[in-house]
């Protein structure tokens, strides 16, 4: 029996999730979370085999989550499942430990065939995501977004999306002083000289 815990902050998601695996006879759901934070008190009480992590909730992000648990529990395999498409997040994440990347809008039998396999020790990716790593294996041009570190490459995202310096650092539980120190790294590495310029990179390259 694969023993499964669910990390989402939608309730809706996790029951629907849930339902999708009660159909399997060699899988249960152990436990869930609605944030990151409450994921590792669920997991000290409910050991599992996998854990399905959603990569945006509230207060720790599921990359910082994954970065913790690949620091507390090394042999826990964790599939991503996003809302985000696999260009902004699916690299970054199998990167920070993640075991599979999965998009949200995936068939139920997508989703338990990539439970399957990472629970027994396998990776699961897209065939797409397969051809973006060879791509980078074989030397295809580096993007330029992929010179940011993930907290910069999120508070890219969400400057270009409009939120103000004050907003982001009350969101990502930062100072607003890191938030614009972190835009000042963002300026620099993608040579842009103000928001505008991060809006229009991350329309014209689908990170919105």
């Amino acid at each position: 029996m694969i023993r499964i815990v669910i990390a989402d902050d939608h309730p809706i998601v996790r029951d629907g999730l849930k339902k999708i695996i009660s159909d399997e006879v060699d899988m249960e759901v152990v436990g869930e979370a609605g944030t990151a934070l409450e994921l590792f008190g669920v997991l000290k009480k409910n050991p599992c085999d996998v854990v399905i992590l959603d990569i945006a909730m509230p207060g720790m992000s599921g990359i910082d989550a994954l970065g913790k648990l690949h620091s507390e529990s090394p042999g826990l395999p964790v599939l991503v499942l996003s809302i985000h498409p696999e260009n902004q997040y699916a690299l970054r994440t199998i990167r920070a430990g993640a075991s599979g990347y999965l998009s949200k809008d995936a068939a139920p039998q997508e989703l338990t065939h990539a439970l399957q396999k990472i629970a027994n020790g396998g990776r699961y990716i897209s065939p797409s995501l397969a051809e973006r790593i060879i791509d980078r294996m074989e030397g295809a041009p580096q993007l330029l977004h992929d010179r940011l570190s993930d907290r910069e490459f999120e508070i890219m995202k969400l400057i270009a999306a409009g939120q103000g310096i004050t907003e982001i650092a009350l969101k990502l539980h930062l100072s607003p002083k890191t938030v614009s120190t972190y835009r000042t790294r963002i300026l620099l590495k993608m040579d842009m000289r103000n928001n505008a310029d991060m809006t229009r990179y991350c329309m014209g390259n689908d990170l919105l």
